[in-house]
């Protein structure tokens, strides 16, 4: 059987790395500071790689034409590994997420996780949105907005196949763990199945 891939994809300090490691129980290598996971980390069971991809957007103590690279290698990676990439996972913070993107829409431009999202869709088959940092949401509507932000009509629920709120720090990943693993048996890829503990 072919090697496949599920890549976590996300910009800086959302919690990618402590995403992945609560889904795996995996410790993977990360900064001590946000923006520091410059390289991809990965591991692999059976025929499934599992790889955190390195943050795009602000690096801790690099220039922006560094973040720009860092950003660059990430899409180069997807593209270059699209046919083995059978899920993605796109993090995002659902706490500063709507702060962000209004800002970057204020000065013309379409926000880098929104960019990301429609470029996962584009080129994997199935992508899950990972709202991390639930607890820091005062307001569960906030997740209306981002889904309206990233194309998909109010409420969110109707969206609980694609957006999968989180508390990756706190463990509360359940639903996204069970819906992945789901998806990953459905390919029958069913050794891949024992990554998740």
């Amino acid at each position: 059987m072919k090697v496949k891939e599920v890549i976590f994809a996300g910009r800086s300090n959302v919690g990618k790395s402590t995403l992945f490691s609560a889904l795996f129980k995996f410790e993977v290598r990360k900064g001590k500071k946000p923006g520091t996971t410059i390289r991809p980390n990965s591991f692999q069971v059976g025929s499934v790689i599992f790889t955190d991809l390195p943050g795009f957007g602000y690096v801790s103590g690099y220039s922006r034409n560094f973040s720009e690279r860092v950003k660059d290698f990430v899409v180069e990676y997807i593209e270059t590994n699209a046919r083995r990439i059978v899920a993605s996972v796109e993090v995002i913070d659902a706490s500063s997420f709507l702060e962000i993107a209004e800002r970057w829409e204020k000065r013309g431009y379409i926000p880098v996780e929104i960019e990301m999202f429609e470029f996962l869709n584009d080129v994997t088959p199935r992508v899950f949105l990972a709202a991390n940092k639930m607890d820091k949401v005062d307001d569960i509507t906030n997740l209306n907005k981002i889904a309206e932000m990233l194309g998909m009509q109010p409420p969110w629920e109707k969206w609980r196949h694609v957006i999968y709120p989180v508390c990756a720090k706190k463990g509360e990943v359940s639903a996204l763990k069970r819906d992945l693993k789901q998806y990953l048996l459905s390919l029958n890829l069913r050794d891949a199945a024992k990554a998740f503990r």
